[in-house]
């Protein structure tokens, strides 16, 4: 069954966690979809976990939108969310409903992901009344990150908590269908998930959020130059991809691949006319 904006919500109200991946690719997608996700976001940290940059910020609407469309190719039934990258929708509220309506309408999402507050609420606020489902980021936004001077845990004073609470409770009035909670504390996440009607989705924001978000590379380790403290390993992809390349290198340097199961024949009286 196809997993929309109605369906999240739903389960907020039943009690049913939400469960949410990154994916930048057709072949992950599909997986995960097939597994039972029941949401993908196709997200800006395809800059360091895909591209190789040190941060997001220089993701692109063009790259935000290529990975968005071969996701959305492979996902059937799980709610995609593209994300819209660094100064695609800061500079104006007509901006930010534009770039949304090409994420959505050239990339085939189901709705898009923006970060911050009470200040991108204008933002919101205009593209769900272009009829484009929004979710909301707060606490630590990594577009942010030289604004925060660092990645860091965010809502830890009563004041910065407070406003982490009232963040929250903005992005649901300007109509957002879900908000992402980065790097907050466990019970400061737990009473925002119980203070707004909208489903929260943490990464690193405590089990008490509504659903939880991680970035697959980390949870397959995959992705080695930096592995944040809320990560928990699933496999050790990253290994079995190592050593699988290391024994092709092996048995391409013998010659013992390709061996006969892997090669196509040929008559030997075709080749005898060949000579």
């Amino acid at each position: 069954m196809k997993n929309t904006v109605a369906t999240f919500r739903s389960q907020k109200e039943k009690g049913e966690r939400i469960s949410m991946l990154t994916a930048y690719d057709y072949s992950t997608a599909k997986l995960m979809d097939q597994a039972g996700i029941n949401g993908i976001l196709v997200g800006d940290s395809l800059g360091m976990v895909v591209l190789g940059y040190e941060d997001t910020l220089p993701v692109t609407m063009e790259d935000m939108i290529h990975h968005t469309a071969a996701v959305c190719r492979g996902a059937k039934n799980a709610l995609v969310v593209g994300d819209m990258p660094f100064m695609s929708y800061q500079v104006s509220v007509e901006e930010a409903v534009r770039n949304a309506g090409r994420l959505m309408k050239e990339g085939g999402c189901q709705a898009v992901k923006l970060e911050g507050g009470a200040a991108v609420c204008p933002q919101i606020k205009a593209i769900t009344e272009a009829s484009i489902p929004v979710m909301a980021h707060i606490g630590l936004t990594p577009q942010s990150v030289n604004a925060f001077g660092g990645f860091k845990v965010q809502g830890k004073s009563e004041e910065a908590a407070r406003k982490l609470i009232e963040e929250a409770k903005a992005v649901e009035a300007a109509g957002a269908f879900a908000v992402v909670l980065e790097c907050v504390p466990a019970k400061l996440a737990e009473i925002i998930t119980k203070s707004i009607s909208i489903p929260t989705i943490g990464i690193g924001a405590g089990v008490e959020c509504d659903g939880q978000i991680l970035v697959y590379q980390d949870m397959l380790g995959m992705f080695s130059d930096f592995t944040p403290k809320f990560v928990k390993r699933y496999a050790n992809v990253g290994e079995v991809m190592t050593g699988a390349f290391q024994e092709y290198i092996e048995e391409v340097q013998k010659g013992t691949f390709p061996c006969p199961e892997h090669t196509f024949a040929i008559s030997d009286e075709v080749i005898k006319k060949l000579y």
